[in-house]
């Protein structure tokens, strides 16, 4: 793209953002929106542990945060704190995959009074596990090859930022996780606001969480960057791009 018709500042709030390559698709997924949205993306790479120490410094000037999968305890708060900036500040957010956890803990903790709630990944002794194994990972041992892999249908409900990006009401997307969305804690969370946006009817997993009362609040358990094309934008990250422009 190269005469754009603007720019706009992203956030990608992430673990392993010194290696560029972990989030190649990522970054070419954002770029794609841009092209469809005629706007140059300006992607800024940020540490976790680094946003944790001045929040508003790397944030306030962002025109939408991300936060991106990853695994394991290091750099979780940062997430967590990026998210809630970006829900308390109504800016456009987009979480994957442990971004999405970090959404679901978020609004758990502060939304829904669930003080302590937390992943049994980062904290086994968490008081409210908003977001636990999948129940076939409980006695598995040996972790190579064990995840929940591969493309998974999901079903949206309507009247939703998702249901409006993809048009449609059955979609499939890529997966790559261990920890799910805790099922017990569904009641709590849609009462205090939570919708739930994105099922697996088969298995009633949770793949997709909106905010509805937020400009534009959408977080996945699924990699929707892995199915994004320079001449086909991934819908959310056209909404998301969309989002981050009005603001």
């Amino acid at each position: 793209m190269n005469n754009p018709g603007g720019e706009v500042k992203i956030a990608i709030v992430g673990k392993y953002v010194k290696m560029k390559d972990a989030y190649k698709s990522l970054n070419e997924a954002l770029n794609h929106a841009g092209m469809v949205n005629n706007v140059k993306v300006n992607s800024l790479w940020l540490e976790a542990e680094d946003v944790e120490k001045d929040l508003k410094k790397y944030l306030s000037s962002c025109k939408g945060i991300l936060v991106p999968g990853g695994f394991g305890i290091r750099g979780i708060e940062g997430k967590i704190m990026a998210v809630r900036f970006a829900r308390e500040n109504k800016i456009p957010f987009l979480g994957i995959c442990l971004g999405m956890q970090c959404a679901v803990i978020e609004f758990a903790r502060n939304m829904a009074n669930l003080r302590g709630a937390n992943s049994t990944e980062s904290d086994p002794h968490t008081p409210y596990p908003v977001i636990d194994l999948l129940p076939e990972q409980r006695k598995t041992k040996i972790k190579g090859g064990t995840m929940r892999l591969g493309n998974y249908p999901c079903r949206l409900t309507q009247n939703s930022f998702s249901y409006r990006a993809y048009k449609k009401r059955v979609i499939r997307e890529r997966h790559r996780h261990r920890y799910e969305f805790n099922n017990e804690y569904r009641e709590a969370l849609t009462k205090a606001g939570l919708k739930i946006a994105g099922v697996f009817l088969e298995r009633d997993l949770v793949e997709i969480i909106e905010i509805p009362s937020h400009p534009w609040f959408v977080a996945t358990q699924f990699h929707p960057e892995f199915q994004s094309h320079p001449l086909s934008s991934h819908p959310l990250f056209r909404d998301f791009i969309k989002a981050a422009m009005m603001r």
